[in-house]
C-alpha cells in the first residue's frame, strides 16, 4: 500500500478500455469508507455520460481532451442537500450558511474523493484531478443541475493509462514536518535545496521538459488573484453568510 501511494503520478491520455458498472460501484463503495466529519458525509459524484454534456464539460472546464477521452469522467461535489432534508424531517432549521459546514462538506469530499483515487489505482487505473471545473462552476452547476448546497469542487477522470508519467519529487519531510511549534526559519535553505531537485526533474523527465523549478512555478500561480468569483458563487449556493 505505500509503494502504491508513493508511486502516484496524474494520467492524462488513456486508453479507449471502458469500466465496468460494477468495478465503478465497487470503488465507490470503498471512497464511502473515508472518515467523514460526525458522520455526515457531505459528498455527492456526478458521472457524465451524456455525450453533449460529456463535451461541454471539457469545454467549461477548459480540459476537454480529458473529460471525452477518460472511462469514467466524474464530478465531485460538496453536498450539504442531503443534510438539509435530513434536518427538516424533524422540523428544524438548517444552518447551511455557516463556514464551519462549508469546511466539512469541503473536507470530507476531498476524503472521499481520494478513497477513490487509490482505490482505483489499485486496480490498476490511471486518474487525474481537475480542478478546472472551477473555472465556470456556475455553467458547470447548471450543466449538472446541481441544487442549492451542491458545489462542484474538482473533476476526476479515470481510466487505463495509455502512458505513464514519472512520479515528481515532493518536498522534503524536513518542510512538511514540524515538532512543537512551527519553525519557518528552514525554509529559505530547504526551498533552495527542492528547488535544485525539481529543476533536474524537469529537464530529465520523457515528456514536457522544460527549465522551470518549484519556488518560481508557485510564484507565478499565487502571485495574482485567481477565481475571485467563487465567494459570490459560494454564497448563491446557500454557503457562507453574506
Amino acid at each position: 500500500m505505500i509503494d502504491l501511494l508513493m508511486s502516484h503520478a496524474s494520467v492524462r491520455k488513456y486508453t479507449n478500455e471502458p469500466i465496468s458498472d460494477e468495478m465503478f460501484h465497487q470503488l465507490l463503495e470503498a471512497a464511502q469508507h473515508a472518515a467523514s466529519s460526525h458522520f455526515v458525509q457531505a459528498y455527492s459524484v456526478v458521472r457524465v455520460k451524456d455525450e453533449e454534456k460529456r463535451q461541454k464539460l471539457g469545454e467549461l472546464s477548459k480540459n476537454k481532451q480529458q473529460f471525452e477521452s477518460a472511462a469514467l469522467p466524474l464530478v465531485f461535489c460538496a453536498d450539504l442537500k442531503r443534510l438539509e432534508k435530513a434536518v427538516t424531517l424533524h422540523g428544524k432549521s438548517f444552518e447551511g450558511s455557516m463556514a464551519e459546514n462549508l469546511l466539512v462538506a469541503v473536507i470530507d469530499t476531498a476524503l472521499f474523493a481520494q478513497n477513490f483515487v487509490v482505490a482505483a489505482e489499485s486496480k490498476g487505473y490511471g486518474i487525474c484531478y481537475i480542478g478546472g471545473v472551477r473555472n465556470n462552476p456556475q455553467a458547470i452547476s447548471e450543466l449538472l443541475e446541481l441544487p442549492d448546497y451542491v458545489i462542484p469542487l474538482f473533476g476526476l477522470t479515470v481510466g487505463v493509462p495509455a502512458e505513464s508519467n514519472e512520479v515528481k519529487p515532493r518536498l522534503p519531510l524536513e518542510a512538511v514536518l514540524h515538532e512543537d511549534t512551527y519553525n519557518e526559519a528552514k525554509y529559505d535553505q530547504l526551498l533552495a535545496e527542492y528547488d535544485k531537485q525539481m529543476h533536474k526533474y524537469y529537464a530529465a523527465r520523457t515528456t514536457n521538459k522544460k527549465d522551470a523549478a518549484w519556488t518560481g512555478g508557485m510564484a507565478a500561480f499565487l502571485s495574482e488573484p485567481r477565481r475571485a468569483y467563487m465567494l459570490e458563487f459560494l454564497q448563491s449556493k446557500g454557503f457562507i453568510k453574506k
